[in-house]
């Protein structure tokens, strides 16, 4: 019985930390992986006024203007686009997670989209087909 609560725990253990950690492809690498990346550096320092990042939260019905805390490293291809997040954090200190939509045109990468995924620790659900 020890053996079973110490096993149960473990695996506990285990898949509460790989929860805390955002998805990567690991076959992302090299140039496609810092494109990606700058790509998305890019698009919010050009939707961003006062180092407050612009985006508009179709699920509340308004503007948001966020300050950047940290791009995520973890990226993931859904359908035809590269995902990847940043941490943002609004005026109140509210924490928001926001994905990234990224294409590839050419041999650059470019944001077309950013998505709300999260705002505090609730998690919202949006899909992408291919």
């Amino acid at each position: 019985m020890k053996y079973l609560s110490l096993v149960t725990a473990v695996f506990l253990v285990l898949g509460i930390v790989t929860a805390g950690f955002a998805a990567d492809d690991p076959s992302i690498k090299g140039q496609m992986r810092a494109g990606i990346q700058a790509a998305m550096s890019e698009h919010v320092k050009h939707n961003s006024v006062d180092g407050r990042y612009a985006i508009y939260d179709a699920t509340k019905g308004e503007l948001k203007w966020l300050t950047l805390d940290k791009l995520h490293e973890g990226i993931v291809k859904k359908g035809d686009f590269y995902v990847s997040c940043a941490d943002f954090v609004d005026q109140q200190g509210k924490k928001y997670d926001i994905d990234f939509l990224v294409t590839q045109e050419g041999r650059s990468y470019r944001v077309l989209e950013s998505v709300v995924h999260a705002e505090g620790a609730k998690k919202r659900k949006y899909h992408l087909e291919g």
